[in-house]
Parts: structure tokens; C-alpha cells; sequence
């Protein structure tokens, strides 16, 4: 089970932390990415790590500004959001996802939603000007 929170309503250029909680499997053995969805857009990889060695994704569209962390014992992962903009409203979902989502982080390659086999229910990020 992956439970994300910390969503919200903010403004242009504020910051929000996002945290999913993982019950169920360890974030040691699954890759754990950060995804948003508008609605009528498909599911879009913004960032995800391998915890267990450390290996991170980054959209371009939020290097610089977002950074996500793992800790194996909380089981827990989060995304810190700096400089937040309009274009980052969405749902976010938090997913977990084995071979095929670990090598593509490693690969530095986009992460595929097909990929991940667990998910959460979102929780939603409005920013406004």
C-alpha cells in the first residue's frame, strides 16, 4: 500500500513536500516515482529514485526545483517542491515499480507508468498566480 499526502493549494513560487508512505514491500527492493496527471493528459514521470542505491530521475521540467529522498527505515519517500508554478498543478501519484522501473532510473531514461505496479490514490497540488 502507498499512501502519498501533503498536497494542498499554494502559491506561484512556494514550496510543498509531498510524502508516500509504503506498507506492504520494502522501497529497497522497488524503484518509488513520483507521477502527475491532469485530467485528459496521460500520466507523466516527474521524479523517482532507487533507494537502495541511491539512483535518481529528475523531469527536465522540474531539475533545480524538485528533490526527492528515500529512507529505507521510515519506508517512506518524499518530494520536496521549491519554486512551485502554475504548470505544476496536478494530481500527484506516488508508484512503486521493480526491474523494468529500476533500470529505467538508472538508465536516466523517462519513467514509464507501465512500469510500476503499485500505486496510490493521489493527492492533489493547485498552484496559483
Amino acid at each position: 500500500q502507498l499512501v502519498e499526502s501533503g498536497g494542498g493549494l499554494v502559491q506561484a513560487g512556494e514550496s510543498l513536500r509531498l510524502s508516500c508512505v509504503v506498507s506492504g514491500i520494502s522501497v529497497d527492493n522497488y524503484a518509488i516515482g513520483w507521477f502527475r496527471q491532469v485530467s485528459g493528459k496521460e500520466r507523466e514521470g516527474v521524479s523517482c529514485i532507487s533507494v537502495s542505491d541511491g539512483s535518481k530521475y529528475y523531469a527536465d521540467s522540474v531539475k533545480g526545483r524538485f528533490t526527492i529522498t528515500g529512507d529505507s527505515a521510515k519506508n517512506t519517500v518524499w518530494l520536496q517542491m521549491n519554486i512551485l508554478k502554475d504548470e505544476d498543478t496536478a494530481v500527484y501519484y506516488c508508484g512503486a515499480g521493480t526491474y523494468g522501473a529500476i533500470a529505467t532510473i538508472i538508465g536516466s531514461h523517462k519513467p514509464r507508468p507501465h512500469d510500476y505496479n503499485y500505486w496510490g490514490n493521489g493527492t492533489q497540488i493547485t498552484v496559483s498566480s
